[in-house]
């Protein structure tokens, strides 16, 4: 079996100093950067993160049930060094809780095995983190 390869892209426009404002090819927009009120691209990472496997639990999960909460936390910590800026010991908590009865009791069981699904095969960005796949920045001709 070959793998399948999907092209992704996002467009960016700077929107004033330390302002951006992203476009999706569906055409959702967000705006991040730096400063009061905005999210930064690190968190955005972090989001990323917590988002992608967020999807991946919440399918496998709430097929048996609603949650009552589902809260997730992403910490890492920054290093600024010689060597360049980088994130470690980038953890997910997830924070589940799922009703009383049958259908709670199949959700909870699932919750280790999403967990393990998504790090191992699903979402792409912290599997991508964790691959270190190369990033170029070139100039458009």
């Amino acid at each position: 079996m070959s793998d399948e390869t999907l092209p992704k892209s996002i467009s960016m426009t700077r929107e004033s100093e330390g302002v951006y404002t992203v476009t999706t090819q569906s055409g959702a927009t967000l705006t991040f950067g730096r400063g009061e009120g905005l999210v930064s691209p690190v968190e955005l990472l972090l989001a990323a993160i917590a988002g992608c496997s967020s999807i991946d639990v919440d399918m496998m999960t709430t097929r048996r049930a609603e949650p009552d909460r589902f809260d997730v936390t992403v910490t890492a910590e920054q290093v600024k060094g010689e060597s360049g800026n980088i994130l470690r010991d980038i953890a997910a908590v997830f924070d589940l809780a799922f009703p009383e009865g049958e259908d709670g009791d199949k959700a909870r069981a699932r919750i280790a095995t999403a967990l393990k699904a998504s790090h191992d095969k699903y979402c792409t960005v912290s599997r991508t983190v964790e691959a270190g796949v190369p990033v170029s920045l070139v100039e458009k001709d």
